[in-house]
């Protein structure tokens, strides 16, 4: 408890005031990131190839995004720095931890960008849905990468309508979702999708107790790889229960 407090703490004066909410949910990410790391591992792995694949044939490696670039495990941020002339991480919240680790590798070429890319507040505006618009004012892209962070959008937006009925529609969600991979597809460059797509909660003896579309009825692109993430096994919320997210990879 004391490193997450004084995480935070260090965390909070290097975001802006509208993001300072959700550093608490980076922080019980890198958090539980730790205590699950050897489960979590084929996961990042996975991850980290299937950027790497969709990467592999570009021509031109001029500049990277990476949507939701996080805790930067499941990103191979140092082929990527390596590989591209720039890299920009997009994310709600960059950690101090992150920002002390990119400051000691010296990449050059990163540079960190704070922004709520679901566009839930477009949405309950009433304007034009396209999270993604912005992407169309970076220069030289070449590779866009969403990492993780479908699912947590929906996560999210599910979060801030319960909480503020009345201003968004009944299917907020599902249109937020749609507006995330309508605007991967419509990119002029090369891009990869890696997300979660569904949930289950199996006991000890293997039976599924529960069940649910991470991404609302909204269906994905077509698979190029898929695998199973353990993102709480055994012990981690109960010694009686693991929760298994199912994960696909696309480009």
């Amino acid at each position: 408890m004391i490193t997450e407090a004084l995480l935070y703490a260090a965390t909070l004066p290097l975001t802006g005031k509208p993001h300072r909410k959700f550093i608490r949910y980076s922080v019980n990410l890198w958090s539980r990131a730790g205590r699950c790391a050897e489960d979590w591992a084929d996961h990042e792995e996975k991850s980290r190839n299937a950027i790497r694949a969709a990467a592999a044939g570009l021509r031109q490696k001029r500049t990277a995004v990476v949507l939701g670039s996080g805790l930067l495990r499941d990103v191979p941020i140092e082929e990527l720095a390596r590989d591209f002339d720039a890299v920009v991480l997009i994310d709600l919240v960059h950690l101090a931890s992150v920002r002390l680790w990119l400051a000691a590798k010296r990449y050059r070429n990163v540079r960190l960008i704070e922004r709520d890319l679901s566009g839930y507040d477009d949405l309950a505006a009433g304007q034009e849905l396209e999270p993604l618009g912005f992407l169309r004012s970076v220069p030289y892209l070449d590779f866009v990468v969403s990492a993780n962070l479908l699912s947590q959008i929906g996560r999210g937006v599910k979060r801030r309508h319960e909480t503020e009925a009345g201003r968004m529609p009944e299917d907020a969600v599902e249109r937020l979702i749609a507006a995330h991979l309508t605007g991967l597809s419509g990119l002029p460059c090369q891009h990869c999708l890696v997300t979660d797509i569904a949930y289950a909660v199996v006991d000890r003896n293997g039976k599924t107790h529960e069940e649910a579309d991470l991404l609302h009825g909204v269906a994905p692109p077509s698979a190029k790889a898929s695998w199973t993430w353990p993102v709480a096994p055994l012990g981690e919320e109960s010694g009686d229960y693991r929760i298994e997210h199912k994960v696909l990879a696309a480009w």
